[in-house]
């Protein structure tokens, strides 16, 4: 099937409905880099169930519709896909088991034109079903390489990003990821062959699979519950950020971070590329 943008806003993901125990939790931390140094009381609280605490960003893979992107009616060159932008408002702690729901919905596409491509902005509500309760609202954007120049508005709705100080950081937190840690981190949710075929990250421009988006995303999470958290996921508010380039497994993910009271602005680096990796973050806490 043909890209249809007009299709994709109106298409129909279903109500997601999945049950999580406090194992999945913790095999999203250990996905996450949780647990690196065995002997820190503070990390074995994600990854141990005596006491376990969740994440903050595990959010983003509950009640998941999955890799649509690769979908057959969906028309997206899936391979050229990359993760652009990340958004999570938090309205209830995150419990460490339970069922939760959520529909995905398409809301906005922007062709940003042949060379960049389409720009697919998508918000899910995850839902407690035994409280009825909101847990996080989820607002993604993903860039569709491969679909950009089909003659669509080029304007985007989507706030402008957060900026930065230019000023040195207040403080910074360097944290390693494994080699495997893509390979482990697929084990909860996300099976996009990027992140795990050697064929498949080539074709799509990689010397080797990269490391998922989300993946990055919860490395950084975790500098950020560290440093300005004391490790207390439940003061997470809200966070929005944008990727802008790849990982490999095994890199250093460095997170700078500026603190403004209860706002917090930061962006993260690879050390062994020396490049931004996610920027424009934005962290609102209690």
């Amino acid at each position: 099937m043909s890209f249809n943008p007009e299709y994709l806003l109106t298409r129909d993901f279903g109500t997601i409905r999945e049950t999580y125990t406090e194992k999945d939790c913790i095999l999203y931390a250990l996905g996450v880099g949780m647990g690196l140094d065995p002997l820190d009381e503070e990390c074995l609280r994600f990854v141990y169930e005596d006491g376990l605490k969740v994440l903050p960003s595990q959010s983003v893979i509950m009640a998941h519709p999955g890799f649509w992107a690769k979908e057959e009616d969906m028309g997206i060159d899936w391979v050229k896909v990359l993760h652009a932008g990340q958004e999570i408002i938090f309205h209830n702690p995150i419990p460490t088991s339970g069922t939760v729901e959520a529909t995905t919905r398409i809301t906005e596409i922007a062709d940003k034109g042949e060379k960049i491509g389409a720009l697919i902005i998508s918000d899910r509500v995850v839902k407690d079903v035994d409280t009825g309760k909101d847990i996080c609202t989820l607002i993604t954007t993903i860039l569709a390489r491969g679909n950009g120049g089909y003659g669509g508005d080029r304007k985007s709705s989507a706030p402008k990003p957060d900026v930065v100080p230019t000023r040195d950081p207040d403080a910074v937190c360097d944290l390693s990821t494994l080699p495997q840690q893509a390979l482990i981190y697929r084990l909860s949710g996300d099976y996009n062959p990027l992140h795990a075929s050697p064929s498949v990250a080539r074709s799509a421009g990689f010397k080797a699979p990269i490391l998922h988006g989300l993946c990055t995303f919860g490395v950084m999470t975790h500098a950020l519950v560290k440093t300005c958290c004391d490790y207390d996921p439940g003061r997470f508010k809200r966070m929005r950020l944008r990727f802008s380039a790849p990982v490999y497994p095994g890199e250093t993910i460095r997170t700078e971070i500026w603190q403004d009271g209860n706002e917090i602005a930061f962006r993260c680096k690879s050390l062994e590329q020396d490049k931004i990796i996610i920027n424009n973050g934005y962290l609102l806490i209690d």
